[in-house]
């Protein structure tokens, strides 16, 4: 018997871009077009100026590890072969804050702090997801 496939995030329009630039391992997030300020995940206005108006814009896959939860559990059937694995929130240098899996390493040797850098995760056709390396 297979394992099971992982879950595979619906593209909606507000992330198409996302989903596109990720097909080709690049990094993006929002910018508002009016003050400058970066946003992820993506929203209808700017949290600093309220603006309406954004762009996508690329940004280095470096950050560091913020907060981290070791799964021991698996929420999703495609994710029992990878017990335990940890869940993170990665602080972008830029200031943005993702969750995703980190990669390469033990679960239990992620720490807060720890300094990573993106890879990439193909799910399907259509969706690759960032997920974080350590980095030395």
């Amino acid at each position: 018997m297979s394992a099971a496939a992982k879950p595979v995030p619906e593209v909606t329009p507000e992330l198409a871009s996302f989903f596109e630039a990720a097909s080709r391992h690049q990094l993006v997030v929002q910018r508002c077009t009016a003050c400058g300020a970066l946003r992820f995940p993506a929203r209808a206005a700017c949290n600093h100026c309220m603006s309406r108006e954004a762009e996508w814009a690329p940004v280095e896959g470096r950050g560091t590890v913020f907060s981290v939860a070791v799964m021991h559990q698996a929420n999703h059937p495609g994710f029992e072969a990878e017990l335990p694995y940890a869940v993170v929130v990665v602080e972008l240098d830029c200031g943005v804050r993702m969750i995703s899996n980190v990669i390469g390493c033990g679960a239990r040797d992620v720490t807060i702090g720890m300094p990573v850098s993106v890879a990439w995760e193909k799910r399907s056709d259509e969706v690759t997801l960032p997920v974080w390396k350590p980095r030395q």
